[in-house]
């Protein structure tokens, strides 16, 4: 089976597992910057938004803001200059490898450097408290080499190609047993999933995107060597997901199709 990088054992060495693991590396090449097409989903205003947390029963979220270097804006042009994509259309799922307040304090440490720079819009916690890192009008650096079926936006002339530009990162905290070089672990709590299909669900709804565009780091990665979240159960977020669509009235997200 492929492995996630070793982590070497020293704290201070775990705290830079995840930055590697959000970092990407290898030219992109392609010039031409591909559309996602418009998924002609309505979209909810902030009044409607509140009410399904509130039917949700969801908690405020946490501020746990990352340093400035570690998320940039969501740059309207690339690299040829021309108008791109850059608003939230995709979602992707990580998980943190590290315990949340490592990654935490991770974020908030200054990374000049570009490669160690790395950070999710939110995480979800054991407990399944949502911990804001990024704010979504914001582009978070949570997949560096990545593309979304051959979707990729490329910034800078020595970036790679990647969808940080248009994408949401959701991440949930790693259970103690998977913090390391492991090819799974014992899975998320029923809170951690229950969080995370009420936040899709919200993103959803706030940015029109539809449940085809809910994807993982593994699935988006092209450095070939990201497999989170290793131990995702798509048999247990889906329940809790239609339970939350229901509550809200908002199962028109979940037609399981790219437009509808």
């Amino acid at each position: 089976m492929p492995r996630l990088i070793s982590f070497p054992r020293p704290a201070a060495c775990a705290l830079a597992a995840l930055a590697a693991l959000l970092a990407g590396c290898g030219p992109f090449t392609g010039a031409r910057v591909p559309e996602l097409s418009d998924a002609r989903l309505p979209r909810l205003e902030p009044s409607a938004l509140q009410a399904c947390a509130s039917r949700l029963g969801l908690a405020a979220e946490l501020p746990r803001p990352a340093d400035a270097t570690n998320f940039g804006e969501r740059q309207p042009r690339n690299v040829q200059g021309r108008s791109g994509p850059h608003e939230p259309a995709l979602i992707v799922l990580h998980e943190t490898v590290i315990s949340a307040p490592d990654t935490v304090k991770l974020f908030a440490t200054p990374h000049p450097n570009d490669d160690d720079q790395a950070s999710y819009h939110l995480l979800i916690d054991r407990q399944g408290r949502r911990l804001r890192i990024v704010p979504d009008e914001l582009r978070a650096f949570g997949a560096g080499m990545s593309a979304f079926g051959d979707f990729a936006v490329r910034i800078r002339p020595t970036s790679v190609g990647s969808i940080n530009n248009v994408a949401l990162h959701l991440s949930l905290e790693t259970p103690p047993d998977g913090r390391g070089d492991t090819d799974g672990h014992s899975g998320y709590t029923p809170a951690q999933y229950e969080a995370a299909a009420a936040q899709v669900l919200l993103w959803q709804a706030r940015f029109g995107i539809p449940f085809t565009r809910l994807t993982t780091h593994a699935a988006v990665d092209r450095s070939r060597s990201r497999y989170d979240p290793r131990s995702f159960r798509w048999e247990r977020f889906l329940p809790a997901y239609r339970k939350a669509a229901a509550a809200c009235a908002l199962t028109a997200y979940d037609n399981g199709r790219a437009v509808p």
